[in-house]
């Protein structure tokens, strides 16, 4: 199978610390170096110049609206495969003051849907699957029979986010389970809990949808979901810092996760589902991703067009989903089409802007919304 990856971004890494918490890790170094991928590429050298110029103006906006006292985590710029910058700073774990470092994988929390998505693609191209299947056909037992994998994708199934199921069933539901994605297709099997909507008649931003996607994934590899994105993606693209967390295996050796500087986040019985977030990975790896995007025999450019096709389009909030993608309007009247992520402590955002051939890559283990002033810079850039 072919795998799907994109990459090529400039890449800024900065991760503040508290003194109080001894966050003394600060590496200021600027990598220029140029990120390869195994697919062939048309893209133009970028020049001295043009670095110089956009380094100043990203370093101004990064020092001035996310790396200020307190940020730990990673954030990247580059073009057509050359980083223009990239800082790194912070911990994994406060207390071992282990760093943060271009190999520190952290959770990428929803911009793992990005990656599932394209793992779809993937075995849509390879005529594993098709966008318009019924669920039902990969998963019987599903109860309702109008929901594809296209509505999976782009959030108009009407599906029950899975973090109500507690609030759903009441008294009966066991809050110390660590749950499955078979478990979860196993409630909605067994509750048949009322849809929000028909299908493919209203946007609802929804993880259950992509839960139900790994377990497509699995039906039609053969494979876990983990090992799938291993040989689909991550393999392919010498995605050496990337894989898909296992909570009874992963969770006392990962970075940790911050309600703040000075508070764990608790780890929940949600924390072992994938397909929605548990993609752990870094900028450099995410760049790949994004640079291999630009070449046809990654993904086909009739693919792309089906992932930055609106299909909810919100004229009053001038915003859109496509597959696995969220769009902006920008307001010059551009179109910036993105993802963000947030779970527990962790927050990221991704923007490919295809036009430019510009990736920029935020990362946090520490909760804060300053890794969302990304857009603004892509508005900026």
């Amino acid at each position: 199978m072919k795998v799907l990856f994109a990459t090529a971004i400039t890449y800024i890494l900065v991760l503040f610390s508290s003194p109080s918490l001894g966050l003394k890790n600060l590496n200021n170094s600027i990598d220029t170096t140029l990120i390869n991928v195994p697919f062939p590429l048309k893209m133009p050298m970028v020049t001295e110049e043009y670095i110089s110029e956009k380094k100043a103006k990203i370093d101004s906006f990064y020092q001035k609206n996310i790396g200020t006292w307190g940020f730990s985590g990673s954030f990247l710029v580059c073009k057509n495969g050359k980083i223009i910058s990239e800082k790194y700073q912070g911990f994994t774990n406060l207390r071992t003051q282990k760093p943060i470092t271009s190999t520190t994988p952290l959770h990428l929390a929803s911009v793992s849907k990005v990656l599932t998505a394209t793992a779809i693609l993937k075995l849509v191209e390879n005529d594993n699957i098709s966008l318009d299947q019924k669920v039902t056909d990969w998963l019987p037992k599903f109860p309702y029979k109008n929901t594809t994998i296209r509505t999976l994708l782009n959030h108009r199934s009407g599906l029950q986010h899975y973090s109500r199921f507690p609030e759903l069933l009441g008294k009966s539901w066991n809050r110390k389970k660590i749950l499955s994605n078979q478990d979860i297709l196993d409630l909605i099997v067994q509750h048949k809990f009322r849809l929000l909507s028909t299908d493919n008649t209203k946007f609802d931003y929804c993880n259950t949808n992509y839960v139900i996607l790994s377990l497509i994934i699995e039906k039609a590899t053969g494979l876990t979901y983990e090992k799938a994105m291993k040989e689909l993606i991550f393999k392919p693209l010498k995605m050496n810092s990337s894989f898909v967390f296992n909570y009874f295996r992963d969770k006392d050796t990962v970075s940790l996760s911050y309600r703040n500087r000075t508070q764990i986040n608790p780890w929940d019985q949600f924390d072992n589902l994938n397909g929605d977030k548990n993609i752990y990975s870094t900028p450099r790896d995410l760049a790949k991703f994004d640079l291999a995007t630009y070449s046809p025999d990654f993904i086909k450019p009739s693919t792309l067009n089906e992932v930055y096709k609106g299909y909810s389009p919100n004229p009053k909030l001038k915003k859109n989903y496509g597959l696995g993608m969220r769009m902006k309007e920008l307001a010059n009247g551009k179109e910036l089409w993105y993802h963000n992520g947030w779970w527990h402590g962790n927050t990221s955002s991704f923007i490919p802007m295809k036009k430019d051939t510009v990736t920029i890559i935020c990362l946090s283990n520490i909760y804060t919304n300053r890794t969302y002033e990304t857009i603004k810079l892509a508005e900026i850039y």
